[in-house]
């Protein structure tokens, strides 16, 4: 991506930037409380529990600091990867080129409402540019996410049917999809998600995305959903304890075609695929996907969570390692402790490729140590559940 802002602008920039940052979580906040009572309308895209619980907010925190790294020619890390990563994201939403001015008018304001009498007109036109330069770079990337997933930004959502429910786990259920019509069922690649929304019985509309937790080929999509409790300040997840609750077999959702940047990559490197709770979902299609058609490939999984029990798809997990020639699995149980994996004790072939998915501080330490240990950064790719906080400084 190559966003190059004006020079009178850049100087502007880099003498604000480190005020913006310093105010960016307060921004964000004001940001979202300003669209969401502007423009009602677009609340559906934003999950309720991200933003009761800041999630949300320090994402868009996250990527406003590494996109002014970028534009300004100090990058923690390579943007590009974030671009694609909030593209997919907002392709599997329906979010359209004409909704950017709603969000660039906002944005701006909370800028102006929090830095006050700082933000003089030369600091907002510098900041106005820099805003379009980002939305014009993810407006392009969407519009290839669009063309890949062939949907029309304004009909993202097409009726499936719930042709299976299956309880994986504690808390933890399976959900086997088929289109209600003539579409055929799209293809996908091992690492993807597709995006559920419902309505919900206080009005409302949600969606949420949800990996397809089975590899492509089987005749159908399954996404596995974890009832994602109450904690601290931050409510139930609305969507999952809607699909837990209500969703039964024969049931009609709205659901978005496959998306999502983080795949498995094709070739005959090892694969270590390192997760924590229902980040296993994605690592069953990766394996899975591998067993059928590189079953000579060396495959590592290593999975931390509460107990066996509580460990989703284990049993799968354990059929698909079956069939693959080279597959070593390392679990840890800790039911009273935040999950954790010895990355030391984790066996890394040369060349291996790195999958991580699970909670970030788990995913934070897990990366932390594969770099200790030598690990190229380029040979380690994340999937995070939800807003990206660590979107452009994975450190």
């Amino acid at each position: 991506m190559s966003a190059v802002p004006t020079e009178q602008s850049a100087a502007v920039l880099r003498a604000t930037a480190g005020v913006v940052a310093e105010h960016a979580e307060q921004i964000s906040a004001v940001f979202y409380r300003r669209l969401l009572s502007t423009h009602p309308r677009v609340a559906p895209m934003f999950s309720r529990s991200g933003q009761a619980s800041g999630a949300q907010q320090r994402a868009l925190a996250a990527a406003l600091v590494a996109f002014t790294e970028h534009l300004l020619g100090e990058p923690r890390s390579p943007f590009d990867a974030v671009v694609r990563r909030i593209a997919h994201r907002h392709a599997s939403l329906g979010v359209a080129p004409e909704q950017y001015p709603l969000v660039g008018r906002q944005l701006l304001a909370a800028v102006a409402e929090v830095l006050g009498d700082a933000v003089t007109p030369r600091v907002h036109d510098a900041w106005d540019e820099a805003y379009w330069l980002f939305a014009t770079a993810l407006v392009a990337e969407e519009a290839r996410a669009y063309q890949r997933m062939g949907t029309d930004p304004a009909r993202p959502w097409r009726p499936w049917r719930v042709t299976a429910r299956t309880v994986a786990a504690p808390e933890v259920v399976s959900f086997d999809l088929l289109p209600t019509g003539l579409d055929p069922l799209p293809t996908f690649r091992p690492g993807q998600y597709v995006t559920v929304a419902v309505d919900l019985p206080d009005g409302g509309r949600q969606a949420r995305p949800y990996s397809l937790s089975r590899a492509p080929g089987s005749g159908s999509l399954r996404i596995t959903v974890r009832r994602v409790p109450a904690v601290g300040t931050a409510p139930q997840g609305v969507v999952s304890a809607y699909l837990h609750e209500q969703v039964k077999v024969g049931d009609v959702l709205d659901v978005s075609p496959p998306a999502g940047d983080v795949t498995l990559t094709p070739g005959t490197d090892p694969l270590v695929l390192v997760s924590a709770g229902i980040g296993i979902t994605p690592m069953i299609a990766m394996m899975g996907h591998t067993a059928r058609l590189r079953p000579q490939r060396t495959v590592v999984a290593a999975h931390a969570d509460r107990s066996p029990e509580h460990h989703p798809l284990r049993a799968e997990m354990l059929e698909i390692g079956a069939l693959l020639r080279d597959f070593q699995l390392h679990t840890r149980y800790e039911p009273h402790s935040p999950v954790q994996i010895d990355v030391d004790a984790l066996p890394l072939p040369e060349g291996a490729r790195v999958y991580l998915c699970g909670p970030l501080p788990f995913m934070r330490d897990v990366r932390a140590g594969l770099l200790r240990r030598g690990l190229s950064p380029d040979h380690i790719r994340y999937e995070i559940f939800g807003p990206d906080p660590w979107a452009g400084n994975p450190t």
